[in-house]
């Protein structure tokens, strides 16, 4: 058929119109294809991958956090079953109501449930909230036994820390409590800080190794819908359980130690003069790290902060005192370095004279001539006012650094300070003032600006009675696999006839009648020690109240009588540990803190075999 002018027109304009929309429609297709292609031929793995990542979840799981033992295996620290519940909020209709039946078992406090009620509002209601932790099994069953009645309410059982020795340790071992703001902060980024109920180390052992007491996270594999409802689980990963730590401590000699200290504030000491290593470190009183670990309550928290004893500071490590009179040792041997005879007496009628001042010694009467070993045996001050006058305090605070004092250590519990040994260099740039020579009469007696902490006291007698080696205190044995490899020490520059003098003296204060220590002697073959008492004063004694009376300790207010402190190794024929015991305001080193060091010492002896070494030494020495 034949078309017109006009039809021919409008059969071409067609045909380019039909022409144009079926290479758009090819085009379109063309490339709805190649999307089709590039997304299931192509990149088929990767989105394969994100639909499998979106079906399966994977959930961190906490690992068992390593255990804490003594140098015997036992164990200080580990881990027991928690006992907790759970509220699935789907499972109920009314909240307040399920809570309100459980509050009949389980004591709920307001700021409790409103924190559960929040809880439940934040998150999807098929995921438990925790109610309540840490439950005793008879609550707990109890729980049990009334589930049907407790819609949405599920009972579980966790893993949570667990301290057996409680106070005993507290200051050594420490606690674990809940991830804090400021942690999360403070920290390297970790995934299982964010984990609901995962505890950190805060304290003690606890906090120093706390990465390693941690573990590695495992995995729950899980496969959830398109709600994040888990359907099931499909793999499990339980992780690797923390290292085991191994400490240097004898649980038992920790425990004789706690209980010497029973209704003290005071501090015990005892270490292996040889390797440093800390068979003992007692604060008194210590506190229960299980209230820490568990959500402490206030009223137990304000009691703590509240005690005159003070129980959250370890004064073992970060207790300063004055050391009194078991400084004069350090003074002997500054003495004897700088050329003092030992055998030149110096006669004591109870004070010493300086200028328009006295100074006065502890024995009122006096205690007549004195060489060095006699002053050490019956701690005569008048003797050590005068040779720390013609040594001077510059030798003293240098032969203290020697011996240990003012310095921290690399010691592994966290929180050691280091005292204070002062000097004139020391009072003119932090006082702005002169050093005047009356502060190194009394620095000589262990007074004054002079400061020392128990640990640091248990080293300087180490060293002393070591020969002069220069160890340092440790408590870390192992960790994990990882044994602590033995040191070796630098021998402090002395002369050896200066330290077996002072040991010496140390033997007759607590083995000769009229030693300062005798009363607190160790009897028995093999075990004798050799010791130095210390009476610190806090209060400055006014000259009004020497020319009247001065007030006797018991008529004091706790806070103003003296500390009493004592130092000792043994056995003596064999040196093997060093102690050092501190009880604030026990008003007598040789009274107070002399017998507690005796029975500890004792104690130490029995479970170790060096009080054979030192038999067969003295009935070698008497044959000879």
């Amino acid at each position: 058929m034949l078309l017109d002018g006009k039809d021919n027109v409008r059969y071409k304009t067609f045909s380019r119109r039909a022409a144009l929309i079926g290479g758009l429609q090819l085009a379109a297709f063309g490339a709805l294809t190649g999307r089709m292609y590039y997304l299931q031929i192509l990149k088929s793995d990767e989105y394969a991958m994100l639909a499998e990542e979106n079906r399966i979840s994977k959930r961190l799981l906490a690992p068992l956090r390593g255990e804490i033992v003594d140098r015997f295996g036992t164990v200080l620290a580990s881990n027991r079953q928690n006992f907790r519940v759970m509220l699935v909020p789907e499972q109920t209709r009314n909240i307040e109501a399920t809570l309100d039946k459980l509050s009949r078992i389980i004591p709920l406090a307001p700021r409790q449930r409103a924190r559960i009620i929040s809880d439940a509002k934040r998150s999807p209601s098929f995921m438990p909230i925790l109610v309540a932790e840490n439950l005793e099994w008879e609550v707990f069953a109890e729980v049990n036994l009334h589930e049907p009645d407790l819609p949405g309410i599920v009972p579980d059982v966790g893993d949570t820390r667990h301290y057996p020795f409680e106070r005993d340790l507290a200051h050594v071992v420490g606690y674990v409590a809940a991830v804090s703001e400021r942690d999360l902060e403070e920290q390297a980024p970790d995934p299982l800080l964010k984990l609901p109920g995962f505890r950190i180390g805060k304290s003690g052992i606890e906090r120093e190794l706390d990465k390693k007491l941690r573990g590695r996270a495992g995995a729950s594999h899980v496969e959830v819908n398109a709600y994040g409802r888990v359907i099931r689980e499909i793999a499990k990963d339980p992780g690797v359980p923390g290292a085991q730590v191994s400490l240097t401590l004898d649980m038992e000699v920790q425990k004789t130690a706690t209980e010497k200290l029973e209704g003290q504030s005071g501090s015990v000491v005892v270490m292996d003069i040889h390797n440093g290593d800390v068979i003992s470190l007692v604060s008194s009183p210590g506190f229960d790290p299980n209230d820490f670990n568990v959500g402490i309550s206030q009223k137990k928290w304000n009691a703590l902060l509240q005690d005159p004893y003070n129980p959250l500071l370890n004064k073992a490590i970060a207790g300063q005192y004055p050391p009194g009179s078991t400084f004069k040792m350090v003074v002997a041997l500054a003495a004897y370095e700088s050329g003092v005879d030992p055998n030149q007496t110096v006669f004591c009628n109870g004070k010493y004279s300086l200028g328009s001042h006295d100074f006065h010694c502890w024995r009122r009467q006096g205690h007549g001539a004195m060489r060095m070993h006699d002053a050490i045996m019956h701690s005569c001050d008048v003797y050590f006012y005068d040779v720390a006058r013609r040594v001077g305090i510059e030798r003293i605070a240098d032969m203290a650094r020697r011996f240990g004092l003012g310095a921290s250590f690399d010691f592994e519990v966290p929180g050691a300070r280091s005292g204070l040994v002062p000097s004139r260099e020391w009072k003119r740039a932090v006082r702005g003032e002169p050093w005047h020579q009356g502060e190194t009469l009394i620095a000589g007696i262990g007074q004054g600006y002079l400061l020392a902490t128990p640990l640091q006291l248990a080293v300087m007698t180490a060293r002393i009675s070591n020969g002069g080696k220069a160890v340092t205190p440790r408590i870390v044995r192992a960790v994990g696999e990882d044994v602590t490899v033995p040191r070796v020490f630098e021998e402090i520059t002395l002369p050896q006839a200066g330290i077996e003098l002072v040991k010496m003296g140390m033997n007759s204060v607590s083995n000769v009648p009229g030693g300062t220590a005798y009363r607190s002697r160790i009897p028995d073959e093999g075990m004798h020690l050799a010791g130095k008492t210390g009476t610190a004063q806090v209060r400055r004694i006014t000259r009004a109240e020497r020319e009247s009376r001065v007030l006797t300790n018991e008529e004091l207010d706790w806070r103003q009588r003296d500390h009493a402190l004592f130092v000792a190794f043994a056995p003596v024929h064999a040196p093997r540990y060093s102690i050092s015991v501190v009880v604030e305001h026990g008003m007598s080193g040789s009274g107070t803190a002399a017998p507690i060091a005796r029975d500890v010492m004792r104690k130490v002896l029995e479970r170790h075999p060096e009080r054979e070494i030192a038999m067969r030494r003295s009935r070698e020495g008497q044959e000879g």
